[in-house]
């Protein structure tokens, strides 16, 4: 009898009103806890999609890099790169300068009617 009275007296402190209280203050500072980890759990994956999107292009630029230094290591590559670079000819090379005339004449422009401006315009 006196054990029955024992948890008699346990369940009557545990369903009191301070120890509920507590209790659901504790279930709410656990519940702000997990959404705080969710948020963070998501930046940090936005977060590797940005640093995987970075490596992608880092990836891209090391095959352009890799292949202007294999480029530049031929003997064609080095002379086309000078040649971008500065104006410069090799010997018996000709330089030809390609000039408008200025005294062309004007040509004069002439409208292109459509089918319903050949119409309206017909006395033209």
């Amino acid at each position: 009898m006196r054990n029955f009275q024992q948890k008699k007296r346990w369940r009557s402190v545990l369903e009191s009103w301070p120890v509920l209280v507590f209790l659901c203050l504790l279930l709410l500072i656990f519940a702000w806890g997990v959404v705080g980890l969710l948020q963070r759990m998501r930046l940090t994956m936005e977060n590797r999609e940005i640093a995987e999107l970075k490596i992608k292009e880092l990836e891209r630029k090391k095959e352009i890099f890799t292949a202007d230094v294999a480029k530049l290591n031929s003997e064609t590559g080095i002379e086309e790169s000078i040649r971008e670079k500065f104006p410069v000819v090799k010997e018996g090379e000709g330089l030809i300068i390609v000039v408008e005339d200025k005294n062309k004449p004007e040509e004069e422009s002439v409208e292109e009617k459509g089918f319903f401006g050949k119409l309206l315009f017909w006395r033209d």
